[in-house]
């Protein structure tokens, strides 16, 4: 793009790349910020989710050992609901998870094995470990996204605006160091002409 050659786009120019400059840092430790705390999510889902597999395999396990073991269906633990609260990384809005509630289909008492009650509590602690490695999934997902933004910025930044910036300044600044020298070659030319005239005119008279 075309930048005028004078001196107020050259101070306009220097205010813009301070300004870039200013912001540079900002942007730059908002990225270091969001990598950190995307690779500790992730961690944090890792380790819940090894806590659900190594809890789910302990379950199967226990159930195996009853010869009643289809007494026990995985549709008696329902989840009602999920509950999350809101937290703030960077500045962006994530959900935290807070636990969940979980409704159990009736069963007869009489006939049904005192095991099932704890297979079903074992069950919603298996089901509460992926419910939560879901909302941290979420919490990455949304930091990536603003991963990639705040990356983009610094980018544009660092690659173009700075360096266009800079390029702009030293175009503008060789052009009017260029206008004086021809100004003050203009000024000598004219004061010789002017002394030329005048030497003349003592002459003639």
């Amino acid at each position: 793009m075309a930048i005028k050659l004078t001196k107020n786009e050259l101070k306009n120019q220097k205010e813009a790349l301070k300004m870039f400059q200013r912001y540079l840092p900002t942007l730059q430790l908002k990225k270091q910020q969001l990598q950190t705390e995307i690779r500790g999510i992730e961690a944090r889902a890792h380790a819940v989710r090894s806590q659900r597999d190594a809890l789910n395999k302990e379950f199967e396990q226990w159930i195996a050992v009853f010869a009643e073991k289809n007494a026990f269906k995985l549709e008696t633990v329902q989840i009602k609901e999920v509950r999350t609260s809101t937290g703030n990384i960077a500045g962006v809005r994530i959900p935290v998870f807070s636990g969940a509630d979980f409704t159990r289909t009736e069963y007869d008492l009489y006939v049904t094995p005192l095991w099932v009650d704890i297979a079903s509590d074992k069950m919603e602690q298996v089901l509460t470990f992926d419910l939560e490695a879901r909302v941290l999934d979420e919490q990455v997902k949304l930091l990536n996204q603003e991963l990639r933004t705040t990356t983009q910025r610094v980018n544009l930044f660092e690659k173009i605006k700075i360096p266009e910036t800079r390029e702009n300044i030293r175009k503008i600044t060789v052009y009017l160091a260029d206008q004086q020298v021809a100004a003050v070659v203009r000024g000598k030319i004219s004061k010789k002409k002017s002394e030329f005239r005048s030497a003349a005119q003592e002459e003639s008279q």
